[in-house]
């Protein structure tokens, strides 16, 4: 059985930072403290893929990073420096590439339809005779013969075969899709020969020592996630999966994996750090200046329904002919109607239905959730009653009814991603901190008897799983939302200078939310260029999918859009006011950022670090947040704090608490293998410090900074603790059993206190 990581740092390669400049970090991230390198995607992608999710050959280690010789090199050096290895492994789709003769699996079932060998590998619908590939540019465009082959562009198909091309904007694709990208299909790993076949290559790095790790990118897609873990689970590999939790809902205990990525303690450990008393001003402020609505309810709602009708046309029309064929005497189209409104009404992810089984009781609550709120959005009538059993697989087994209990949830789970992640939360942003992977812009704090609560549960039921603060799927950075937080201790200051600016820019042509989230994304991510403001911008206004789109582009919008861009970030007042602003928010960002940095690294759970985010990142969506790393500043950095500098600003206090909270787990791991023991501080200003023990350990970090501050500081809170002397391992200061919070958090907004020896 592989050891659970200390710590892992995610590193994204590409081509030009490959196995060859990874493998160059060893020494580097082995002083950083972390046990694990955490790599994205390793096999073999779409050439110059700049991610690597779509994979064209489990064979073959990607040719792009360097291949398997380089790769071999890599893990070796990471060995030498006592650095283990977690890969990102996609078993839910491969890429259909351009030639598609780059994916031999694929290209094999276009020329041999059912019969292929491969056919069980891919979700196709066969019903249509061939797989239907929507990749023309224009109504009555051709493929031309060439020997062989057919060509169109720059895609090859075979002669004759088993597929039809279509005008993409008038073709469906008859196969299941990662999301609502057509050049991603879905893979059937339930079949055990597809997933022997997949997974060869990963399991033989295992067991040959060069891997020690998964991370199983999205599950959710996957028509029976429990049974794929288990698979793994033969193997002995630590695995963490990449599941989005909402609300209070849990990983299902009979996962056999670590836990999570981490989205979910990102979401709490981030509302620590948010004032309560700042959502009344806030969200008074928010629908003032733009219209919009107080609850974000309706938004999610009308937005997941955009979804079924615009983004998921296929994968509806598809579970609707099925539910047709299991109920014949109902009408079709109110049987999509059905569909739409559950889909809509799912308050999670999915279900986890598994045909043959007892639904469990969370899957009977959601489902009946979603069935409630269906049935007050559809007609009288008892249509939603027949189908609401085979939702859950309670209406007898037939291969009929078991596929539509497994695609349904294979349906929810996108139009909960498309619906709500990628185009809600682009549509309303009132705090757009909150609007982030797995969060919810409805839950605005967390307090902390939640966190602690949450803590024990971890450190209870996934003592290994996953903790993050940013990835490269997060919207923005962390220091970006540790800013933006402070907005909620600041209200009529953010208020007023955003009135200032305002009335300062030319009139905006931009839609009042896009507007109002423009100003916070300039003030979270200030200093900021007009190119990644304008790039932002461009990603934001298509993805709320309103006035502008992917797929639908309002050229003349999306110029007037940037054109204002460009005018305010040119007018020398205004960015004069908005540098003020920043400076302002600084030093209250300074004690977010260096307080959720150290919660995130201690509490239950593997910390992951994001590339470069061992010191302030204030990048945004991606590509942004795939921009490269000054990895010579930062051994730079890290040698004169080993040194004994005084770490003289921000970048280098979070490095400073960085990498001492990792070595501290690395040289400690008794104490961080469960346990979480939240403790007090006594006195005024006691709400401000948040204080928990894992054992060896007591951390304190400091909690809403500003109302601190009108506070009058800490004055006489202090922490009683059992035992001393203690000792900082940041500042290297020693304290006595009565510890007074002014003296403690002097230097830094938080402390590492273990015992002196």
């Amino acid at each position: 059985m592989a050891r659970a990581p200390s710590g892992t740092y995610r590193l994204q390669l590409r081509k030009g930072f490959g196995f060859a400049e990874a493998g160059e970090l060893a020494g580097y991230l082995a002083a950083l403290g972390v046990s694990h390198v955490y790599l994205s995607p390793i096999l073999q992608a779409v050439p110059g893929s700049a991610h690597g999710y779509d994979v064209v050959d489990h064979s073959r280690i990607s040719e792009d990073l360097g291949g398997e010789k380089a790769f071999r090199a890599m893990a070796a050096r990471m060995h030498e420096h006592g650095l283990a290895i977690v890969i990102d492994l996609v078993p839910n789709h491969m890429a259909i590439p351009t030639p598609e003769t780059l994916n031999i699996a694929f290209w094999d079932v276009l020329r041999d339809g059912p019969d292929s060998p491969y056919a069980r590998w891919f979700d196709i619908d066969w019903s249509a005779g061939g797989v239907v590939l929507p990749v023309l540019g224009a109504a009555g465009d051709e493929a031309r013969p060439d020997g062989d082959v057919v060509r169109y562009h720059e895609h090859v198909f075979p002669a004759g075969g088993h597929y039809r091309l279509g005008y993409w904007r008038e073709e469906e694709p008859n196969y299941r899709r990662f999301f609502d990208i057509s050049t991603l299909i879905g893979l059937c790993v339930e079949d055990r020969e597809v997933f022997d076949r997949t997974h060869a290559l990963p399991l033989r790095l295992f067991r040959k020592g060069l891997i020690d790790g998964l991370r199983i990118d999205h599950p959710d897609g996957l028509a029976d996630p429990r049974g794929y873990l288990r698979r793994l689970a033969e193997h002995g590999t630590w695995v963490v999966a990449e599941k989005i939790l909402i609300d209070d809902e849990e990983l299902p205990a009979d996962w056999p994996c670590a836990g999570t990525t981490g989205y979910d303690a990102l979401g709490m450990v981030g509302g620590l750090f948010t004032d309560p008393a700042g959502e009344k001003p806030l969200t008074e402020a928010y629908t003032a200046l733009t219209g919009a609505p107080d609850d974000f309810t309706e938004v999610e709602r009308e937005a997941k329904r955009f979804a079924a009708e615009r983004l998921l046309v296929p994968e509806v029309r598809r579970l609707t002919a099925l539910l047709a064929r299991i109920l014949p005497a109902e009408d079709a189209d109110a049987l999509r109607e059905v569909l739409v409104e559950l889909l809509v009404a799912m308050p999670v992810y999915r279900t986890y239905v598994v045909p043959g089984e007892e639904p469990s009781a969370r899957d009977l609550e959601t489902v009946a959730q979603a069935a409630a709120a269906a049935r007050a959005a559809l007609p009288a009538g008892g249509l939603l009653d027949k189908v609401v059993p085979l939702v859950l697989g309670l209406a007898g087994c037939d291969p009929l009814r078991d596929e539509f209990a497994v695609r349904f949830q294979q349906t929810s789970a996108p139009m909960m991603a498309k619906g709500v992640e990628d185009t809600a939360f682009y549509r309303w942003s009132r705090l757009a901190a909150l609007n982030e992977v797995g969060g919810d812009p409805i839950r605005f704090a967390v307090a902390p008897e939640e966190f602690h609560a949450y803590c024990e549960r971890m450190a209870r039921d996934r003592p290994s799983t996953m903790t993050t603060l940013s990835t490269h799927d997060t919207k923005r950075q962390e220091d970006v939302r540790a800013r933006l937080a402070v907005l909620t201790e600041l209200p009529d200051e953010w208020v007023a200078a955003v009135g200032r600016w305002r009335s300062r820019a030319p009139d905006s042509p931009l839609e009042p939310d896009l507007d109002y989230l423009m100003w916070q994304t300039i003030a979270g991510a200030w200093p900021l260029s007009a190119d990644r403001l304008k790039e932002y911008l461009t990603k934001a206004m298509r993805e709320a999918k309103t006035r502008t789109s992917w797929v639908d582009q309002d050229a003349a919008y999306e110029e007037a859009v940037l054109a204002h861009a460009d005018a305010v970030l040119s007018d020398a007042t205004l960015t004069a006011d908005i540098a003020g602003f920043a400076g302002r928010l600084a030093p209250y960002a300074r004690v977010n950022s260096l307080g959720q940095k150290l919660v995130q690294l201690i509490m239950p759970g593997v910390p992951d670090v994001y590339q470069g985010c061992e010191l302030a990142g204030l990048s945004l969506v991606d590509p942004d947040n795939r921009r490269p790393v000054d990895y010579a500043r930062r051994r730079e950095l890290l040698a004169d704090l080993d040194a004994g500098t005084v770490p003289p600003d921000l970048d280098a206090e979070k490095l400073l608490v960085t990498s001492r909270a990792l070595r501290l787990r690395g040289e400690h791991p008794g104490w961080f293998s469960g346990g979480h023991e939240p403790l007090a501080a006594t006195g005024p200003a006691a709400d401000h410090a948040l204080v928990f023990r894992r054992g060896g350990a007591t951390i304190v970090a400091t909690r809403l900074p500003a109302g601190l501050e009108r506070q009058g500081g800490w004055g006489t809170t202090h922490l009683p603790l059992r035992g001393g002397p203690w000792r900082d391992i940041l500042t290297g200061q020693s304290y006595g059993s009565s510890i007074m919070l002014s003296g403690l958090l002097g230097l830094l907004p938080v402390a590492i206190l273990v015992e002196a020896a």
